[in-house]
């Protein structure tokens, strides 16, 4: 499937953004752990959030959890600390392809039982569900947050707790905030003890009502729209968002300042407008090890603007759906936009160009996040034509309608 692409002449709208999936996922197994009857509101429509639900309320053996890289992690975590729970956990190719070797070895020093259905070190796995009696384990700070969280919150089933080292430099310690937070809004005692280390006492979880906020992540792509229109009057407004939000990527309004767009904030609507500010640096410097889902919005956007830059902390983007920074790389380089990778950590912009390629078609990698940060680059390249949308379904489902809605024309 392919769709072509062309720029709205206004941006002018109220959208209605997916709920949070990061908050979603870890609120669904922090409240099935909790016992609760009920299901949070307001969670995410998104496939991520939807394999989630599906295996936590339906009884099968088999767990398919198709692309979801997060519920992957999380799910094997909740069932191996589930007594009496078998499960084979599977997945796409991809997902096939995916290592999980630091969470499985992480599982089993702490007693459970996971074995390799197929390669070692890949899904498809069976997970046994046992007493997590051992209660201490060490991993790497630099390894993806997601299987930080994914043992953070079954600590708090485990007989004696969980004491996790984390060793070396703590990537994305924001996503490790948030499944903390969430943990106490939930009754768990969680919390840092110096530098590299989190401790969780064995107390159980209380049910609560919960409703998720709107997704900070998804509100960036509507940043990048802001920042590249020609339209000096757009203004957009995205309810359901906090000032003070649990999510790391809310940072992306301060970032977007130096790009020319400006965060207005209505606390008493729990919204907030976005506008152009006028302002745009000549160059732009980033570290994002705390924020790596922001990478490509800012990648693009910076392009897009002529912003050269130098960006740091992307090592996690090896990891993701695809090799982000090489996909970044190749799909820019066919618009004409020349990229280096550095230490597989640094992704670099001078300015320089190249020829692009005659009528260009954008390669999504089965990954949701190059679909939707590439797609505003019409606003400034005039058309644009995108290869497999479908993609976003996996956060953002509704992103095609929306884009119809403030005026992108979009034939497939």
């Amino acid at each position: 499937m392919q769709i072509t692409l062309t720029p709205p002449k206004e941006v002018r709208n109220t959208i209605k953004l997916p709920s949070s999936k990061s908050i979603s996922n870890r609120v669904l197994i922090i409240n099935a752990l909790s016992g609760a009857g009920e299901m949070p509101e307001n969670v995410s429509d998104c496939d991520d959030t939807r394999v989630m639900v599906r295996a936590l309320t339906q009884d099968s053996p088999v767990v398919d959890i198709m692309a979801a890289g997060t519920a992957m992690r999380f799910l094997t975590a909740y069932f191996a600390s589930r007594k009496g729970s078998v499960k084979t956990m599977t997945g796409t190719e991809r997902m096939r392809q995916r290592p999980i070797r630091i969470l499985v070895d992480a599982l089993r020093q702490l007693g459970a039982r996971v074995e390799y259905v197929e390669n070692e070190g890949y899904p498809p796995l069976r997970v046994t569900g046992l007493p997590l009696e051992k209660g201490e384990v060490t991993l790497q700070g630099n390894v993806s947050s997601q299987y930080i969280s994914a043992l953070l919150m079954i600590g708090p089933m485990m007989a004696d707790g969980l004491k996790l080292h984390l060793q070396g430099e703590v990537i994305s310690r924001p996503y490790i905030n948030l499944t903390l937070q969430l943990m106490r809004d939930f009754g768990a005692k969680a919390e840092w003890v110096g530098d590299e280390e989190i401790r969780v006492s064995p107390k159980p979880y209380a049910p609560i009502p919960f409703k998720v906020e709107s997704d900070w992540s998804a509100a960036s792509y509507w940043y990048e729209m802001v920042a590249l229109t020609t339209d000096a009057e757009a203004r957009v407004t995205l309810p359901c968002l906090y000032a003070h939000s649990y999510q790391g990527d809310s940072a992306v309004a301060r970032l977007f300042e130096q790009l020319g767009v400006a965060t207005e904030y209505d606390e008493e609507a729990d919204s907030v407008t976005l506008c152009k500010n006028g302002r745009l640096v000549e160059r732009m410097e980033y570290d994002f090890v705390n924020q790596p889902d922001l990478a490509q919005t800012l990648v693009v956007t910076c392009t897009m603007l002529g912003v050269p830059f130098r960006f740091t902390g992307l090592q996690s983007l090896k990891i993701k759906e695809t090799d982000r920074m090489a996909a970044l790389i190749c799909e820019l380089g066919k618009l004409g936009y020349v990229l280096r990778e550095e230490d597989d950590r640094v992704l670099e912009w001078t300015g320089e160009r190249c020829q692009p390629e005659a009528d260009a078609a954008i390669d999504t990698y089965e990954d949701h996040r190059m679909a939707m940060a590439l797609a505003p680059a019409c606003m400034v390249l005039g058309g644009l034509r995108i290869n497999n949308p479908q993609v976003v379904s996996k956060s953002y489902p509704g992103y095609w309608r929306d884009l119809e809605m403030v005026g992108f024309g979009i034939r497939g």
